[in-house]
């Protein structure tokens, strides 16, 4: 009889673990109507960016209002301040969009190269490409279209946007100095190539380079090279 009673006080038990269990993945479960209304949003708000790119270098930073982008997004500029609080704010998600696709740029031509030439050359060439074939996102990236300031953003979010931007260049620095250059050195010879690959995508995008006859990617490749033969250099000294 006891041995009866135990027997349906375990039934019992394991009942009530699988039903607990069962609300747990019912309750960890996203709703189907929450991720129907996220991705509603996700599209909005892409929409409102598309728009704001187009207005911000059509008629600059300081003419644009709100207005105007939610006119071009087609929606209210009601339903725009749902999303976003200001213009600088729709400025510094731009940006800041632009910033994660370089990376991710960066990270991917590194991706299996665990050799350090080889890492200085993927990073600096990724990093390169990716503003030789998005110029629009050179010129969101340098504030090309507003006077050369990053007028509109806040400090804290200037800061956390060129960090940001020194992320996609930290591989190739650590890479140098995997090659044997101090620290000091290496971040010198990463600024050096940052103004360097800078100079020539503006005189590239401009149309200035044809002046002096040259090719934009030819005097990249060759700035490359010589970097790595004063890295190994350093190396060996």
């Amino acid at each position: 009889m006891a041995s009866s009673s135990a027997t349906a006080s375990t039934a019992t038990a394991s009942t009530a673990t699988r039903r607990s269990t069962a609300r747990k993945v019912r309750a960890a479960a996203p709703d189907p109507r929450d991720l129907r209304q996220q991705a509603l949003a996700d599209v909005r708000r892409r929409s409102v960016l598309d728009a704001a790119r187009a207005v911000f270098f059509e008629l600059g930073m300081e003419k644009t209002s709100m207005r105007e982008i939610a006119q071009r997004a087609g929606y209210t500029v009601g339903a725009l301040y749902s999303y976003f609080a200001n213009k600088e704010e729709v400025y510094g998600a731009l940006l800041a969009e632009s910033l994660e696709r370089l990376n991710a740029r960066v990270q991917q031509a590194l991706d299996g190269h665990t050799d350090a030439a080889q890492r200085v050359q993927r990073g600096a060439t990724a990093f390169f490409e990716f503003y030789r074939e998005n110029p629009r996102d050179l010129d969101l990236g340098f504030y090309l279209f507003q006077g050369m300031t990053p007028r509109g953003l806040t400090p804290e979010l200037n800061e956390k946007l060129n960090a940001r931007l020194r992320d996609a260049l930290q591989p190739t620095q650590q890479a140098l100095q995997a090659l044997g250059l101090p620290g000091k050195r290496a971040l010198e010879e990463v600024t050096a190539l940052f103004a360097h690959t800078v100079g020539l995508l503006v005189l590239s995008h401009t149309g200035r380079i044809r002046m002096f006859k040259q090719a934009s990617q030819d005097l990249f490749d060759a700035y490359l090279r010589q970097l790595l033969v004063r890295a190994s250099g350093g190396a060996k000294g």
